[in-house]
């Protein structure tokens, strides 16, 4: 049924129904869930990041073209980050297997306050350590600077494909991933 909503939402060419809120001394914006997806000829150019883990591991997003990929842009004292950390975990169960990658991106917590995070929520993949904010630069005019959580599923070209501003609802996020990986069999 998601997966019928979202290729109808492909077919309108970049569906958005992009409204946020500003929550006044919260540190973050609360987005409410709303999703875009683009069309394969309406993606831009291939997001281009690097940067190190918690872990202190190198990450390079041009070593997983191929991949469809997916990116949380998180922190550790967000609510709805904390909401949908369980849901983020199952999708990375669930699609490990077939060619998906999942990498959080972390603009505010130091290593031991996001490595508690990941422990407390089980959160089985990577997170960068953006205290530069290279992420959100990378993806300028897709993510707001303040927007968390936010989730870019990026195609096997390494394209954006679809952004869910908020906390996700997985099915939609399981459609983007299902659609990317159906372009990418093709």
């Amino acid at each position: 049924m998601a997966a019928l909503a979202l290729t109808a939402a492909l077919a309108a060419c970049g569906t958005s129904s992009d409204t946020t809120a500003d929550t006044t001394g919260a540190g973050y914006q609360a987005g409410d869930g709303s999703w875009t997806v683009w069309e394969q000829g309406e993606r831009g150019e291939p997001v281009e990041l690097t940067g190190t883990t918690y872990e202190g591991e190198e990450v390079d997003l041009a070593g997983w073209r191929g991949d469809v990929v997916v990116l949380n842009f998180w922190y550790a004292a967000c609510p709805p980050c904390r909401a949908e950390a369980g849901d983020l975990a199952a999708i990375h169960a669930d699609y490990a297997d077939e060619g998906v990658e999942m990498l959080g991106i972390n603009p505010r917590d130091d290593a031991a306050t996001a490595q508690a995070f990941e422990r407390s929520f089980a959160v089985p993949y990577p997170s960068l350590h953006d205290e530069a904010a290279r992420g959100v630069a990378a993806l300028q005019g897709v993510v707001p600077l303040r927007a968390m959580p936010t989730t870019v599923v990026l195609d096997a070209e390494g394209r954006v494909a679809g952004r869910v501003l908020g906390q996700i609802d997985p099915a939609v996020v399981r459609g983007m991933v299902e659609d990317a990986l159906a372009e990418a069999a093709r």
